[in-house]
């Protein structure tokens, strides 16, 4: 304040023929003494009355006060009704932006709001999820903590803990709030309190183990709590705080720390400059560490004089006996706050004397210094802008608050045991969004004396190929790690959710990566496919080699017996039936997908038609050696053949149609089988396929149903029997086939058809044509007429 008003008084381009001078009033951080020197500055008396003045002394023309908020408040009520401009550069209370309630108040230090959000930005910095916080049972403390707990729940933080302590707090209670942190997985603890209720809890804190704690302190308490204490100093060792901004100011070092060899005591803050003034006494015995005689100093020197002082001083002192870590002025802050609202109130006295008349409301007497009102002075000195001496914009917005600027310290003990706050960044809030928090991360120390940034979660964050699910009853920053699903992956740490494989990819065995799908299809290489076509093959040439019998042996009474044209069509049938399976093995494509059922359906077609053909002829046959019979112009072959190629017709006629309206096709299959592309045979009308299995079961019902029936002729060379059983293990297996192809997938309904095809065929082969090929071969004794008939007989 001295330092101000000389350099302005100094300055002729700033309140020209005009002498600043100033009252100070200590109120003693108090809300009863700042009313009180209030009152006293309105009204100019000792025993003050409101709204009363004795005197006609000139008011001053504005007030700087208070550095705590809770004595600003009461002050800014009062000054308020008068709309007296106050500047105060200290107090941080977001209510008194409220110019409705204070519409005089201005502040050259930013409002805790913008405070709020830069702890919060800090902790995002640095990936702290897991906060507590420690707050004073006070507006700010209590106001601020929960501006701080929005903010980090809007950065997608968590609060571990909320814990508000008091002045008037006990031991036992300071003891259940540590063991409370203690118990705490978070690391990080947000500090939101002044200093009388801080310090006490800190004492405390130090003799437990609190030393593995990240503590982030606010500006509230970051400058001027009282670390010097060793074990306070040891546990905050790390701690992370907010200060005021750090301004330099030209001059001021010179101003205090005077040169012995040229002392000029006109240009320096010296008792004999200000005789007067107690407060140079009290600086200079703190500053120097002596003590003036008793005459030269007032009761309020006595009361205030530090302890363990040993010189007197005399006025001489160098700056070599000053306490530097005490008045090093690269550390003030409050001193560029304050002087600041010094120069807002000149600048704005400045405009207001020089603004013209020009039809306003200003009074011509308010122009030339004297009975200008309160809030004239106000509007100029809210409205003002400039430069100070040390190169920074100096203004305020609509509500009297200036840009938030704030200064990161980080609290250093070195191996010395000397100890500093190092500042490692700042918070400018007019910067653009995320460029606001600036950090040098490589100057901060922490608790352990390490530059690895500590870790403050609730849970690790989850390994790749895993993600978050929230823990019931808990905090979202609490969580258990889920591996994805199958076919769904995270490629970074900490994922919320997994994302889903491309349509032809599959997640790996370790969720972290897509993989191609692996292609199936059941192949000539697959030990399935090898089985079922050597079978196939195997079956194919038994029957090549029964129909070689037959013909070697066609002359014989057995083989002649049921029509040996109808048994060579069906040993030929057979052949490709037992075939046809090779058209179903191998990588499906647009030709085999569209005959493999066709084939099949045919051949069995004319399987099935020739078991009719053959079971029809037997009873044609026996009907027709009735006496009388009509039944004797179908013997011959005319009647087998003409059942065989209808019943073939109506079959490839169906084939014709779906072919021609709805053919099968080859398709990728994506959702068949987890990790895999099945490439199958889409069948396209299903209808169709189901018609075509449909019409072989109908034929092959009627041949059990009439060889059911003709089953007990007698007749020696009767083959009904063995076409009923043929026929009933056909109508079986088809059963049974229609579930499990349904309830199967991919390589493996085509495995289910063949070996439906198979058996089937199978069964015929065995039921219809081993008798036979057991007589030609074993018994050949039996395969002559006169044994034929002497049975029959």
């Amino acid at each position: 304040m001295v330092f101000a008003v000389d350099e302005i008084n100094e300055n002729p381009s700033i309140l020209p023929n005009i002498t600043l001078g100033f009252q100070i009033y200590d109120s003693c951080h108090t809300e009863a003494k700042a009313i009180e020197g209030t009152l006293l500055l309105l009204t100019g008396i000792k025993e003050a009355v409101p709204n009363y003045r004795c005197d006609h002394i000139t008011l001053p023309s504005a007030i700087i006060a208070e550095l705590t908020s809770k004595a600003t408040l009461p002050v800014a009520r009062m000054l308020a009704l008068y709309r007296y401009p106050q500047i105060s550069y200290g107090s941080v209370l977001p209510i008194l932006s409220d110019k409705l309630n204070f519409p005089s108040f201005l502040r050259t230090v930013p409002k805790d709001t913008a405070q709020s959000f830069a702890v919060a930005q800090l902790l995002s910095y640095f990936d702290w999820k897991w906060i507590g916080i420690l707050a004073s049972n006070n507006d700010l403390g209590r106001i601020g903590s929960e501006n701080v707990q929005t903010e980090v729940e809007k950065q997608g933080g968590c609060i571990a803990f909320l814990e508000i302590i008091s002045v008037f707090d006990t031991k036992k209670r300071h003891n259940n709030v540590i063991k409370m942190i203690q118990s705490s997985s978070a690391k990080a603890i947000v500090v939101y309190s002044t200093a009388e209720t801080l310090v006490p809890f800190m004492e405390e804190a130090s003799t437990h183990n609190l030393t593995r704690k990240i503590w982030v302190g606010t500006s509230i308490w970051s400058v001027t709590a009282d670390f010097s204490r060793w074990g306070i100093k040891e546990m905050l060792n790390g701690m992370l705080g907010f200060a005021h901004e750090q301004g330099e100011i030209p001059g001021l070092k010179e101003f205090l720390y005077i040169e012995t060899e040229a002392i000029n005591h006109n240009n320096s803050v010296h008792p004999s400059k200000y005789p007067d003034d107690s407060f140079i006494k009290i600086f200079w015995e703190e500053a120097f560490n002596c003590k003036w005689p008793v005459s030269l100093i007032s009761i309020e020197t006595k009361i205030n004089k530090t302890m363990g002082i040993q010189s007197r001083c005399t006025g001489e002192e160098t700056p070599k006996s000053i306490d530097v870590s005490k008045y090093d002025v690269n550390t003030f802050r409050f001193t560029y706050s304050t002087y600041n609202s010094v120069y807002a109130v000149v600048h704005g006295l400045h405009k207001l004397l020089s603004f013209k008349l020009n039809g306003s409301s200003l009074t011509a007497s308010c122009t030339k210094g004297t009975k200008c009102h309160p809030w004239q002075l106000h509007h100029f000195i809210k409205s003002g802008h400039f430069v100070n001496s040390a190169g920074r914009e100096v203004y305020f917005d609509a509500s009297g608050d200036p840009p938030p600027v704030y200064d990161l310290l980080n609290w250093q003990i070195f191996k010395d045991g000397s100890s500093n706050n190092v500042k490692v960044g700042s918070f400018e809030s007019h910067k653009p969004h995320g460029q606001q928090l600036t950090i040098n991360s490589s100057t901060i120390f922490w608790y352990d004396r390490k530059q690895q940034v500590p870790r403050s979660v609730c849970n690790e964050d989850c390994p790749v190929g895993y993600r978050r699910a929230a823990k019931p009853g808990q905090p979202l920053c609490c969580f258990d790690c889920v591996s994805c699903n199958e076919g769904e992956i995270t490629n970074s740490t900490d994922a919320s959710d997994c994302g889903k494989c491309p349509e032809d990819q599959w997640s790996n065995k370790g969720r972290n990566q897509c993989i191609s799908k692996i292609t199936e299809y059941l192949s000539y290489e697959d030990p399935l496919g090898v089985s079922l076509s050597a079978i196939a093959v195997c079956f194919s040439m038994i029957t090549a080699s029964v129909l070689f019998i037959f013909i070697k042996h066609r002359d014989t009474p057995i083989v002649k017996a049921n029509n040996l044209q109808l048994s060579y069509v069906l040993l030929l049938a057979l052949i490709l039936c037992f075939l046809s399976p090779l058209i179903f093995i191998g990588q499906p494509n647009k030709s085999n997908c569209m005959f493999r059922q066709v084939v099949f359906a045919i051949v069995f077609s004319v399987c099935v038609s020739s078991i009719l053909a053959k079971t029809t002829v037997v009873v044609v046959a026996f009907k027709a050696t009735q006496p009388g019979s009509k039944m004797r112009k179908w013997l011959g072959s005319k009647l087998p053949c003409t059942i065989v190629t209808f019943c073939s017709l109506f079959q490839v006629t169906i084939c014709l149609s779906w072919l021609l309206t709805f053919p099968p096709f080859s398709e990728l299959n994506m959702t068949a089988e987890h990790g895999k592309i099945v490439i199958t045979c889409n069948e396209g009308s299903m209808t169709a396929f189901w018609c075509m299995l449909g019409y072989m079961g109908l034929l092959a019902s009627i041949s059990f149903v009439v060889a059911f029936f003709a089953r007990n002729l007698p007749d020696s060379f009767n083959e009904a029997k063995y076409i009923t059983f043929s026929m009933l293990i056909f109508v079986s297996l088809w059963i049974s086939f229609i579930p499990t192809y349904l309830s199967t997938r991919g390589m493996y309904m085509v495995a289910v058809e063949i070996f439906a095809i198979l058996s089937s065929s199978a069964g015929m082969l065995a039921c219809i044509f081993s008798p036979k090929c057991y007589i030609i071969l074993l018994k050949p004794e039996l395969n002559t007429r006169e044994r034929m008939v002497g049975k029959k007989n």
